[in-house]
């Protein structure tokens, strides 16, 4: 799934196999996407002695809407674009226009996707409910093993005094 830039809302496109978009009756009602962001294991050991609760620290997006089903050219365009898209971060990485007739009728047995999203409810949990202090060795444990969630929590923390301004 990408979001479809160039657009005036926030959509998405993406795609099913078939028959999926039968048994899920696409296009039919609203459907949930659920986006995860970075997320980890917090450890109650990275608190003050006392604190035995874990908890788990999450970046999280729901997003709501109708899809709409795509042409079959539209389809093809969105398979092609999200090829393009993973595939440019591998060495040698490969494109559907290498073999077009080939995966024009591998796309068949596809259905493409748009939703608009017409709600987005996001969550972020990051030890907001923690001291200063506390965050900061929190994030110290997260930076060795999960450094995307050790940022955002960093992104988030309001200054504090020793902050440099």
């Amino acid at each position: 799934m990408l979001v479809e830039e160039g657009r005036g809302d926030l959509s998405i496109v993406s795609h099913f196999g078939r028959p999926d978009e039968t048994l899920h009756e696409l296009g039919q009602h609203e459907i949930l996407v659920i986006v995860q962001g970075p997320h980890d294991y917090v450890s109650p050991s990275w608190y003050p002695p006392g604190e035995v609760i874990p908890t788990w620290n999450h970046v999280t997006a729901h997003l709501y809407g109708t899809p709409e089903i795509l042409t079959e050219e539209e389809n093809y365009a969105v398979l092609r674009h999200l090829t393009d898209h993973f595939e440019r971060h591998h060495p040698g990485g490969r494109s559907l226009s290498e073999d077009e007739h080939g995966t024009r009728t591998a796309a068949r047995g596809t259905v493409g996707l748009r939703l608009r999203v017409e709600r987005l409810e996001a969550r972020a949990k990051l030890s907001q409910n923690k001291q200063p202090g506390v965050v900061e060795n929190v994030i110290a444990h997260l930076e060795r093993r999960n450094p995307d969630l050790a940022e955002e929590m960093r992104r988030i923390r309001p200054p504090t005094e020793g902050d440099l301004i």
